[in-house]
């Protein structure tokens, strides 16, 4: 396909480049749009990459522009890589402290997320079988709609892994919904919790001043205790540490647990490169050195690594969910996805503020751990104006990351 007479191919690498700076330079706009305090900050790049999708790469299109699947599964992968690994860094000086703190509260709150989510995804089942029908004509049994509703509490939670576990665990036939549901769940699996994080704060009538000074007393001793020495920087930005961390982080991420009887032919868990990635740089940064070789990137390379790893990821994510939620949107299952996000987070935020007695911040940094929102813990962040909440995000992340794997598959299992 060519526009203006064939001046502009839009099967090259240059113009899919345009397109995604297009998407972000209109995403970032859309993103400033505030609404009585509110806005979609980051998000407003994955609502503009939904919609190029939907608008332009559809298959329902008579010409739909058909990017190389392998470029956005690069400009996703090498997002999630230089944002969780920048967290990882940033969080890592206090996240020891404030783990051993709070260790049994993030464990408590990411288990109570997930088992929420799903103990929602069986109502769906049951309201799906016994009132409302499956919802679309190509579902006509149980199975194919467990396999649609598992897709959408992956979605629901924004989980990779989750998605990856289920499509593994289900019969070969049905493999194609749970990918369907994810797409579909996946759009206000990201918004709800951007929302959710920025909307709570003004409801409370939250001090922020006073919220910070909570959650940036977890982890001062470790600060004050920090030796000052005069290390060895392979590079003045730290970009070689960074890419030391990102290597590590990928191979650890790489390691496969067999989860059956089957091996590794069968259903194995792993870290992904996310959690490999996360925790890695976690150890990294807690420890800043080796010997007298510094592996600490400095802030500034990390917080422009960070943004920039969120931005790319909305848009590799983005464009094909769009694409595919066109084809396959169903009003039923948006709703159901809806009630995946909403009732765990609500629970988990309610369980964190009145059972367990956490602060604010610490509250909503584990909530986006729990829900494995990488785009909201990047709004958090902006909200917060502090990046210790990143610490709370770690702390619940493995612990939600390993849940939502096993809920998945037991759901399936179960029905």
């Amino acid at each position: 396909m060519t526009l203006f007479g064939g001046v502009i191919s839009v099967t090259g690498i240059s113009f899919f480049l345009m397109c995604l700076f297009a998407i972000l330079f209109f995403g970032y706009a859309l993103g400033r749009i505030t609404i009585k305090g509110v806005s979609l900050g980051d998000a407003g790049v994955f609502i503009i990459a939904l919609l190029f999708g939907a608008i332009f790469c559809s298959d329902m299109l008579p010409a739909p522009i058909e990017f190389n699947h392998e470029w956005l599964e690069i400009v996703e992968s090498f997002g999630l890589i230089l944002f969780v690994t920048s967290v990882g860094f940033i969080a890592g000086p206090k996240f020891f402290g404030n783990l051993k703190k709070n260790f049994k509260s993030y464990v408590l709150i990411g288990l109570i997320i997930i088992i929420t989510g799903g103990l929602s995804a069986a109502l769906c089942i049951m309201l799906g079988e016994h009132v409302f029908g499956y919802g679309a004509e190509t579902i006509t049994n149980i199975d194919g709609f467990v396999a649609m509703i598992v897709g959408l509490l992956s979605g629901s939670l924004t989980s990779t892994p989750a998605f990856s576990a289920a499509k593994a665990t289900v019969d070969p036939a049905y493999q194609s919904l749970v990918s369907v549901g994810h797409g579909i769940a996946y759009i206000f699996g990201v918004v709800g919790v951007v929302l959710f994080v920025q909307l709570i704060p003004k409801l409370t009538k939250a001090d922020m001043d006073i919220e910070r000074s909570r959650i940036s007393a977890v982890g001062a001793a470790e600060d004050k205790a920090a030796k000052v020495l005069k290390l060895l920087h392979l590079d003045h930005m730290g970009v070689a540490a960074f890419s030391l961390a990102a290597i590590l982080g990928t191979v650890v991420g790489k390691i496969k647990i067999p989860m059956s009887s089957a091996g590794l032919d069968g259903t194995c868990f792993s870290l992904t490169t996310t959690g490999g990635c996360l925790l890695v740089s976690l150890i990294i940064g807690h420890f800043g050195r080796v010997g007298k070789v510094s592996l600490m990137p400095e802030t500034s390379t990390l917080k422009l690594f960070r943004e920039l790893g969120l931005v790319l990821f909305l848009v590799g994510a983005g464009i094909p969910g769009g694409a595919d939620f066109v084809a396959n949107f169903n009003a039923m299952y948006f709703v159901y996805g809806i009630i995946m996000t909403v009732i765990p987070m609500v629970v988990g935020y309610l369980f964190a503020k009145y059972v367990l007695k956490l602060s604010l911040l610490n509250n909503l940094g584990s909530i986006t751990g729990g829900m494995t929102s990488t785009p909201a813990l990047g709004t958090l962040i902006n909200v917060a104006g502090t990046e210790d909440v990143a610490a709370a995000y770690a702390a619940t992340y493995p612990i939600a990351l390993i849940a939502v794997v096993l809920v998945s598959q037991f759901l399936i299992i179960l029905f």
